[in-house]
């Protein structure tokens, strides 16, 4: 029986193998949530990519969905993709370091 990484492995993964690249990247967080002090903090919308950053050789603006072998996206990230599809930035989901790092250096 063979083992389904999570998704925070793989996304954990990625940041490592881009950055080895030369290229920033960052854990984006989507939705809101409630501080300490019961405010409410706004951060991207729904559907946002999991990480965010830039490529080394030209400073494009990438994305990357992290989703494992069986993750599909939902109906806010499918907005996303849609959306992600027409600006002139680098987009896509990825299910390993490979995929991601592929995506950064050939887009």
């Amino acid at each position: 029986m063979t083992s389904i990484k999570s998704e925070a492995t793989i996304q954990a993964e990625i940041m490592l193998a881009v950055s080895q690249q030369g290229h920033s990247v960052w854990r984006s967080n989507a939705g809101s949530v409630r501080d300490a002090r019961g405010f409410v903090v706004k951060l991207f919308p729904k559907g946002f990519p999991d990480l965010v950053g830039f490529r080394k050789t030209d400073g494009k603006f990438f994305v990357i969905e992290v989703k494992n072998s069986k993750g599909r996206l939902g109906t806010d990230q499918k907005r996303f993709a849609e959306f992600a599809s027409r600006q002139p930035i680098i987009y896509g989901v990825c299910r390993s370091a490979e995929e991601a790092v592929r995506l950064v250096t050939e887009s």
